[in-house]
Order: C-alpha cells, then structure tokens, then sequence
C-alpha cells in the first residue's frame, strides 16, 4: 500500500553490480532450495537475484532494523523471499532452516574479522557436501591492494574502525580450509571486486 515514508534504502553500488554477480549465481547457485543471503543491507540484490530464479526460495538476513524494513519492503509482494531475519554473524544465533546455499556481499571489510569466522561458522553448520557459500566484495591478493583505489578505501574503513579493512584473500581461503571448505573458485569483477564461491566438502 502507500506509504508516507518509503522504508527502501537505496545503494547505487548494489544496482552497479548486481547484474555482473547474478551471471555467477547463474553458474553456481542450485536449481531449487533456500539461498541464504547473509548482510543482505538494503534488499536491492536479494528482490532482483529472486526475481531471476523465481524456484529458488531467498531468505535475507541483516543485524540492522532499518535495514530488514527495506529488505522487506523491496521484496514486497515477492513470493519466494521470506522476511528477513534478524542475524549477525558474530552474535552466532542459530538459523533452523534447511539451506542449499549461502550468499553475502560487501559484509567481511565493513566488520570485524570475527564476523568473518561466525559466517564461517555458520556455513560450516548449514551447507553439506559440495554446497556453495558466495562472497563478493574487495580483497587483498598476495598482500597487496589490487588497485589505489581500493588502498585508499581501505585506509577509510580503518580510520573509521581499527578492526575493518579490506581482508587477504590468503586469510579468507585459510579460514574456509578450517571450516570445512575447498579453495575457492574466484570470478573477478568489475571495480575490482572479486566473487569467490566456496564449495563445501562432502
């Protein structure tokens, strides 16, 4: 219905990228089941990825109030997304759904390494054999920034949060291998981001 207020953030990256990362989901994702999406943020990606694969079920997740409103109201009237649940991956609260993949965006620079480990942790508890677990954002390659302008936006996010940054992809693979995960398949993307997609170990 009409709102007076319109609770729909809006990310003009989300709408930059979300073509490029759809052609990998297009390759990885299952033919049916429920795709987790974990810091879903605005729902941008979420209303647009479970538009194009209308017999998979998507079930957003995000800490933030505000931000599961406008995962809600973007997806509104959509029938295979489920409201969005109130998750944070360093708080490790139980998610009791059976899930065939897991996807998260733009979550491991903008939060503390130990949200790395608890989405970890949560994709080893909820994905079994050969199962993908989805990341895009930023990465370090053989400790270096793949470009200035993802140096200078790293020195922001740590100015902003000592406990930020763009993280090394050598220190996310190694976190993987400990949780039960093989190397990843790595797409690079455009505004040099990379997907790695995470296959579970039967």
């Amino acid at each position: 219905g009409h709102r007076m207020t319109d609770p729909r953030l809006q990310s003009p990256a989300a709408r930059r990228n979300r073509d490029t990362i759809l052609d990998v989901l297009r390759r990885v994702l299952p033919a049916t089941g429920t795709v987790l999406e974990i810091a879903s943020g605005t729902g941008e990606h979420v209303a647009h990825f479970a538009a194009a694969f209308p017999a998979l079920v998507f079930q957003p997740s995000d800490p933030a109030p505000e931000r599961r409103a406008s995962i809600d109201a973007w997806c509104e009237g959509m029938a295979n997304v489920r409201k969005a649940l109130d998750f944070d991956t360093t708080a490790r609260n139980v998610i009791d759904i059976t899930i065939s993949a897991i996807y998260c965006a733009n979550m491991l620079h903008i939060a503390p390494w130990k949200a790395a480990e608890g989405l970890f942790s949560t994709a080893q508890n909820l994905l079994s054999g050969h199962q993908k677990l989805v990341l895009y954002g930023p990465y370090r390659v053989k400790m270096a920034h793949t470009s200035p302008g993802n140096a200078a936006f790293d020195a922001d996010l740590r100015a902003r949060n000592p406990e930020w940054g763009i993280r090394d992809l050598e220190d996310v693979t190694a976190l993987a291998e400990q949780s039960g995960f093989g190397a990843p398949d790595i797409t690079r993307m455009p505004a040099n981001n990379l997907t790695l997609v995470f296959s579970r170990k039967a």
